[in-house]
């Protein structure tokens, strides 16, 4: 059997699909899809979880791969969350015994994996990283997510990555990335300078105004970007990547993200390839089937099948 069924939760909505372990694509007509409230009670979120998951069809034999965000222990299968936002009434709960105990049949065990992390390994196995050894994946929306993948393996610690390859960790001026870069940093920004915005303003009409010619707006938009290459650079560079692809909601305004993230990334965006994810669904989806293949102990599966670009040298001490 090469099919691998996979559950991929975010914020909003909840995604179950099936992806063939032969090609790493997404299985036409396996796609469930449901609203969820992150900020609900424990109960509701699980319910949700294992109704789409239930979709699935799944067989006791099977290990459901579910991606999902963090602060979460990823081993052991709990949550987390404590003050985020978002699922915080996951915290402390055994999120894998619960998925097993509400579904029927159960699977043979549930798999957890980042959701950045299995965006970044998707990417490589079919994506736009694929045939590059050396790759990193950002997501850009309510934070910012990252994955540095080397073959295959995400890298998680070493002198090459950011401590625990999360970009998010890293500062600008003394202040978290993401105080800069997100969502939630750039809505502010635009109300620092333009006092008189409307209340509840979002940033997708921030971006509208930016593509209609609002210099403020478009501004915003710049330094942000800017200041997220210039964030990654050095990191990029130890790393050796190949290649960067970028995904989540923010890169719906991708023309006015690009220009300013090449600008920042300074020299080291002459020989990097920086492309927008075509779709960060199905490479999530691909990426935790492939990381759940692997924690079971099986062969990750087979070679994604691209001719592999020349492999930069590993960074020392990368594990």
């Amino acid at each position: 059997m090469t099919s691998r069924p996979v559950l991929e939760v975010g914020g909003t909505h909840v995604l179950a699909s099936r992806v063939d372990a032969a090609t790493w694509r997404v299985e036409l007509g396996s796609v469930h899809r449901l609203p969820l409230d992150s900020g609900g009670t424990a109960e509701t979120i699980l319910a949700t979880l294992a109704v789409c998951a239930g979709r699935l069809g799944l067989a006791p034999p099977e290990t459901l791969a579910v991606a999902i965000p963090g602060p979460f222990d990823y081993p052991a299968g709990i949550g987390r969350f404590r003050g985020v936002g978002k699922f915080d009434a996951l915290a402390g709960v055994d999120v894998g015994r619960a998925l097993h105990d509400r579904l029927a049949p159960p699977p043979a065990r549930v798999a957890f994996v980042n959701d950045a992390e299995a965006f970044g390994l998707g990417e490589w196995l079919a994506g736009a990283a694929r045939g590059y050894q050396r790759a990193v994946a950002i997501t850009l929306g309510t934070g910012v997510g990252s994955a540095f993948v080397a073959a295959g393996r995400v890298v998680a610690a070493g002198p090459s990555v950011p401590p625990g390859g999360h970009v998010h960790r890293l500062a600008l001026d003394g202040r978290p990335l993401e105080e800069t870069v997100s969502r939630r940093a750039i809505v502010a920004s635009y109300r620092r300078l333009v006092p008189a915005a409307r209340d509840g303003l979002d940033v997708r009409e921030i971006a509208a105004l930016a593509r209609g010619g609002d210099e403020t707006a478009a501004r915003v938009f710049s330094d942000a970007f800017c200041r997220l290459g210039a964030a990654l650079a050095p990191w990029l560079a130890r790393f050796g990547a190949q290649v960067l692809v970028a995904g989540g909601g923010l890169t719906a305004s991708w023309p006015l993200i690009e220009p300013p993230l090449r600008r920042g990334l300074g020299s080291m965006s002459g020989d990097l390839v920086i492309v927008r994810s075509a779709d960060p669904a199905a490479a999530t989806s691909a990426g935790a089937a492939w990381h759940s293949q692997a924690a079971a102990g099986a062969p990750a599966g087979p070679d994604p099948g691209a001719a592999p670009r020349p492999l930069m040298p590993a960074g020392p001490g990368e594990r």
